[in-house]
């Protein structure tokens, strides 16, 4: 009976389904908490208070924690279920990897900032607080929608872990260029290179030697149905958290929503398909659009909120929190576009 229900999480004309009844959990757990009314501790930072002796047990922060809970559980199936020998033909991708520094680094940061100047203009906080979502790309769930539209999942693997570097020595000299002197902790990045992408890499990699190792390489491909499962409730579980953390506000103020909603519907969609297109004009295959699609689309949300939190005031932090409320079921749209564009565009394309 259970292995029916997780065969529907794996139907993909139910997931929107199950996307939106996560949702509205999310929002009735946010409600009824009242959690936007709480002073959050960040992710990070909550794991070195606990470390350290110092971590404020509440609801509302215990919640914060199923951010990392959640990411792990999408990103450990992804990484686990990639043949690590591929990683160093993924390496080798030229036109691959330009197309994915020209758009994230001589694109994105400054189309999100037209966007901003077109629809915020008179909101200044929420100005600030959609440009800084521009600035970075996403280092970890790019690669749960690279997987979930049957992308080239090592290739993916290596864009982000280029994007993490770059990000390091980036960020501070575009927030200085599109919002003048801003004062941040760049380890922030470092950290979440770790955290976001490091932890789910090693334990994806050991997972597949001792599987393969000890077990052999057709017990791993049985254990792959509920690595995809554990990455679906993973991102349902992150969906619930997210809105939670937020609920009450999506109710309160439903306009603050609409108001980033549409410049970052609009960021994530013509982004994805023009990247997702000139890699097809290229002649990449599908696999390889698909990852320098989603690796030029996505934004790091946990930088931008990272950055919200310590150089700037609530108002531009809320903006970077509901960042995420909106990108992760665009991406899932974006992920339902690629594969039903997949034949049209790619056929006969190895």
């Amino acid at each position: 009976m259970l292995r029916k229900f997780f065969e529907k999480l794996h139907n993909f004309r139910l997931l929107p389904v199950f996307v939106i009844v996560s949702m509205i959990i999310g929002i009735v757990i946010g409600k009824w908490y009242g959690i936007s009314n709480f002073a959050l501790t960040p992710p990070i930072d909550a794991i070195k208070s606990i470390f350290h002796g110092t971590y404020e047990f509440s609801v509302p922060n215990i919640i914060v924690l199923g951010v990392v809970i959640g990411l792990f559980m999408m990103m450990y199936p992804a990484m686990a279920n990639i043949k690590f020998e591929d990683l160093g033909k993924a390496a080798k991708s030229p036109r691959q990897l330009l197309i994915v520094a020209f758009f994230n680094y001589a694109i994105a940061p400054f189309f999100m900032l037209l966007l901003a100047k077109i629809f915020l203009r008179g909101e200044p906080d929420l100005y600030t607080g959609l440009v800084l979502y521009g600035l970075a790309p996403c280092i970890a769930m790019v690669i749960v929608f690279t997987y979930l539209s049957a992308g080239n999942g090592p290739l993916a693997i290596i864009l982000v872990a280029i994007n993490s570097i770059i990000q390091m020595i980036l960020i501070p000299v575009y927030a200085k260029l599109l919002l003048g002197e801003v004062n941040f902790d760049v380890w922030v990045v470092g950290e979440s290179v770790v955290l976001y992408l490091g932890l789910p890499l090693i334990a994806g990699m050991l997972t597949r030697f001792w599987g393969v190792k000890k077990r052999g390489e057709e017990w791993f491909h049985k254990l792959k149905f509920y690595l995809d499962t554990m990455s679906i409730i993973g991102l349902l579980f992150t969906l619930v958290v997210m809105f939670a953390l937020k609920g009450d506000l999506i109710l309160e103020k439903p306009m603050l929503i609409v108001h980033l909603a549409i410049p970052m519907t609009l960021f994530f969609w013509i982004m994805f398909v023009v990247v997702y297109l000139t890699g097809w004009k290229l002649g990449l295959n599908y696999k390889d659009a698909v990852a320098v699609g989603f690796n030029a689309t996505g934004r790091d949300f946990e930088i931008a909120i990272a950055i919200a939190i310590t150089a700037f005031n609530p108002t531009v932090a809320l903006a970077t929190v509901i960042g995420p409320l909106i990108e992760v079921p665009v991406m899932l749209a974006l992920v339902w576009f690629a594969k039903r564009t997949e034949f049209k565009l790619f056929k006969g394309r190895e």
